[in-house]
């Protein structure tokens, strides 16, 4: 798959990260250089999972910013269905506007999780829950900004990394140098993918700005979320310096082995395949459901 011709690197987007520490993500907001457009990008919303008790402080520092700078929100762009954390993507919709975009795939993870969530009928499979579906190589503008989406499957089938100008937004397609990459083994994920997709970013141009999903401050240091690709191809612990396709499948399959899954996976899941809306009852409450032993 090609790299997009037109990347412009003299475009220089303003971007505004957000910490959730709960869930370690950061969520963006990338204003166009000379203009009041905005992008929302992987907003979220925080879960009490003990209590079942949604809230809104990540979200709502994210509208306060675009109120504050008197901001219009175009876009909110979801990277890939997350697996720890809710969405926050209907409710800065609901209040600011903005259309909301995934990638093509969604369908495909949501044939697959309709299943482990035994939703019925009534829960469409084609993603219409979302406003835009995009497939490699798409472009879509933030004001006067062009963008572009590659489309960059191993964690999800539907990961979608996002180019702005001088940034690109990787997801959790790549973490900060000492961070690696992403795990590959929930149902849709392949290592062998995911490596071919990564190298895919690393084609970029060098001093391209990287802005990664989630950071967890390996060895302790301070939450980090920007690195360049020159950075990520030179240092990264899982990719960088030439490493083989065999040597990180092999790497990131014993990896995955070991790991957790997200304490939030289960509600995460089933409320963000449905773009961030949260499954109701016949009485019109919000429920979730806990499958067992399904993943």
């Amino acid at each position: 798959m090609p790299l997009p011709a037109d990347i412009q690197m003299d475009l220089h987007p303003k971007v505004t990260p957000f910490f959730d520490a709960q869930s370690n993500t950061i969520a963006y907001v990338v204003q166009e250089p000379d203009g009041p457009a905005c992008v929302a990008i992987d907003a979220v919303m925080n879960f009490d999972a003990a209590a079942g008790r949604l809230t809104s402080e990540c979200a709502d520092a994210m509208i306060a910013h675009i109120e504050g700078a008197n901001l219009q929100l175009e876009w909110i762009i979801e990277t890939h269905v997350h697996a720890d954390h809710l969405s926050g993507a209907p409710y800065l919709q609901e209040r600011l506007g903005g259309k909301i975009g995934i990638g093509a795939q969604i369908t495909t993870v949501q044939e697959t999780f309709g299943k482990v969530f035994n939703e019925g009928t009534e829960f469409q499979r084609d993603g219409s829950q979302f406003d835009a579906l995009f497939t490699d190589g798409d472009t879509y503008h933030v004001g006067a900004m062009p963008c572009t989406a590659l489309h960059t499957p191993g964690h999800t089938p539907a990961c979608m990394v996002h180019i702005m100008g001088d940034a690109v937004f990787a997801g959790d397609t790549l973490f900060m140098p000492d961070g690696g990459s992403a795990r590959a083994d929930f149902p849709g994920g392949d290592a062998g993918q995911l490596y071919d997709s990564i190298q895919r970013v690393l084609a970029l141009p060098d001093e391209m700005r990287l802005f990664v999903c989630h950071d967890y401050g390996p060895g302790g240091r301070a939450i980090a979320w920007e690195t360049t690709i020159a950075e990520q191809r030179a240092a990264n612990i899982h990719v960088g310096a030439g490493a083989s396709r065999e040597a990180f499948v092999a790497m990131r399959e014993a990896r995955d082995a070991q790991l957790a899954m997200p304490k939030l996976i289960l509600p995460a899941l089933q409320v963000n395949m449905r773009a961030g809306d949260v499954p109701e009852d016949d009485a019109g409450n919000m429920v979730l459901k806990i499958p067992v032993n399904r993943i």
